[in-house]
């Protein structure tokens, strides 16, 4: 009995170890990421600097302080975890994206978007397969090769193609003004976007297949996975959407408590993206789109105060993740047990690092050039067509690799962060070397690049953030956007502009049938009907 009551309070002093170790990472982490703001505030001015290199930058020099004050037995407070990332860091930064997005930019060049994040990453994927294959092979490692310990006879050059397209244009965001280039930076925000889930996508799909011997009867199913992916993410996401509106519009939490609508809006994104992952599709496609719809509908739906909370609650949760897996990347980049792995050959990993480097300049210059001419082919009018100098932006932004590849080589080559295989370090590595220096390098010279190609207008677009100012109050259901300030109609100023410009467009279908069935059923700007607690008799309240 002794010895039974020994062990049990010998084990429960290890928990309480446990535990309060786990406790103290935490506190340094959360102190980590406080230290993270106050000096990106700091250094807002900066010419290089922006805050997702400076999170790394501090995730670098914390992980070299744990590294020396362990004598080399760990770097990081916390394992990367694909888990950790793509269920809790990732679903508020897309969501927040979609939430804040200008939906009318974005729409207006969705095709060129698709053809950029779609196709442009299948290119990306293509080419840098194409690449991995035909340069590891050629890397001797002692008496073994690259292709032997990566088994590139299978699926590992369709998987490394998917992992390094998958871009991080957060850099190039940070400069860009959505203001002042509106067309660009909606291009290059929904690139990204739709590239993000693209590669998710492709690297889920290429598990699923067999590609060693593919015919046209896999590659039709191939084909098929991938679409029934991409439409059915974005028709749950809408779906979901549509649901959190039409409830928050007939039940108004509003006359009782904000807390609660603001509660089911924030639990309804999320579960947009549980959703999702529960049927296996691109949770990434599903809450982006229904952060549009969201913002769209059930926005204009709850209280003026609610408004502002979940505005702002969107947006700050957005900007904590995405400094959080900054921090996390830089300081889980010195884990000594994968460079142990390496230390007998560092430079093969240096030469695939310089080649993957290399495939990512060529895959990402091979479809940003030749697809920016067919889409300017398809263009009339010259401001729709994008220019050389908006080119070079756009395939710039799309040159940083970041979270979305780190957590799918953790994905195809760990287990639960760890590894014991040669070449799996070797590759994790690589995609360490390859983020740190596309992250550092080509984000530090993003901002001078940016505003020498791009210098600042003297006028802004007239087209405010999305969502639109609730300043204006909407006194009955007759209003409409273009009645509003900052809305202003292009008219034909000729005879022969009245003709060769369409009077009905698919802009114009889409208002009509958005006023005329969806906005009086789910609600929307304009759209919610005067009842006792709802947004609208709060608003005329407040005007009487």
């Amino acid at each position: 009995m002794a010895v039974s009551v020994g062990s049990i309070l010998w084990e429960s002093g290890s928990t309480v170890s446990s535990d309060h170790a786990s406790v103290v990472s935490i506190n340094l982490f959360v102190a980590l990421l406080c230290g993270c703001i106050v000096i990106g505030h700091l250094l807002e001015e900066n010419r290089w600097m922006n805050e997702s290199i400076t999170a790394l930058a501090i995730g670098l020099c914390t992980g070299v302080i744990i590294l020396l004050t362990t004598r080399g037995k760990s770097s990081h407070l916390l394992v990367f975890s694909e888990e950790l990332f793509f269920i809790y860091l990732l679903p508020p930064i897309i969501f927040n994206a979609g939430f804040q997005v200008k939906k009318k930019q974005f729409f207006r060049n969705f095709m060129t978007i698709i053809l950029f994040g779609a196709i442009g990453t299948l290119i990306s994927t293509g080419v840098i397969s194409i690449g991995a294959r035909h340069f590891f092979k050629k890397m001797n490692v002692g008496s073994l090769t690259v292709g032997d310990y990566l088994d590139l006879s299978h699926t590992f050059p369709a998987a490394i193609g998917a992992i390094f397209s998958a871009t991080d244009s957060v850099c190039t965001l940070q400069v860009l003004n959505q203001d002042e280039t509106p067309f660009l930076y909606s291009l290059v925000f929904g690139e990204g976007v739709v590239n993000d889930a693209t590669s998710v996508v492709l690297f889920n799909a290429i598990q699923r297949f067999d590609l060693s011997h593919i015919n046209s009867s896999i590659a039709l199913q191939f084909t098929g996975n991938f679409l029934y992916l991409f439409i059915s993410s974005t028709v749950l996401g809408v779906i979901t959407g549509l649901l959190s509106a039409f409830i928050i519009k007939n039940l108004y939490f509003g006359r009782h408590s904000t807390d609660r609508e603001v509660a089911l809006m924030i639990l309804m994104a999320y579960l947009s993206y549980m959703l999702a992952e529960i049927f296996y599709l691109s949770a990434i496609l599903t809450v982006f789109f229904c952060g549009i719809v969201m913002s769209h509908y059930t926005w204009h739906n709850v209280t003026e105060s609610s408004r502002v909370t979940t505005k702002h609650a969107f947006a700050t949760l957005s900007f904590i993740a995405e400094i959080f897996i900054f921090l996390y990347v830089g300081m889980d980049a010195l884990d000594i047990e994968k460079w142990k792995f390496i230390s007998d050959s560092p430079g093969t990993s240096v030469g695939i690092s310089s080649i993957l480097l290399g495939l990512v300049l060529v895959g990402r210059a091979a479809f940003v050039f030749p697809l920016s001419f067919l889409s300017n082919l398809t263009k009339k009018h010259p401001y729709e067509k994008i220019g050389i100098k908006q080119q070079v932006t756009i395939w710039w932004a799309g040159l940083m690799r970041g979270a979305v590849s780190m957590a799918l080589a953790y994905n195809q080559f760990t287990r639960s962060g760890h590894t014991q295989l040669h070449g799996h370090a070797i590759m994790i590595t690589s995609t360490i070397t390859v983020v740190l220096f596309s992250t550092v390098v080509f984000g530090l010279m993003t901002k001078p690049l940016v505003r020498i190609l791009l210098p600042s207008p003297k006028h802004t677009s007239d087209e405010p953030s999305s969502p639109k100012s609730f300043t204006i109050p909407l006194l009955n259901g007759q209003a409409s956007e273009e009645n509003l300030p900052g809305h202003h109609i292009h008219r034909p100023i000729s005879l022969k502009m009245l003709f060769s410009t369409p009077s009905h467009t698919v802009h114009h279908y889409w208002r009509k049938f958005d006023n005329g069935f969806m906005r009086p059923v789910f609600g929307g700007r304009g759209f919610v009907p005067f009842k006792p607690g709802s947004p609208t008799d709060q608003i005329i309240n407040q005007w009487q």
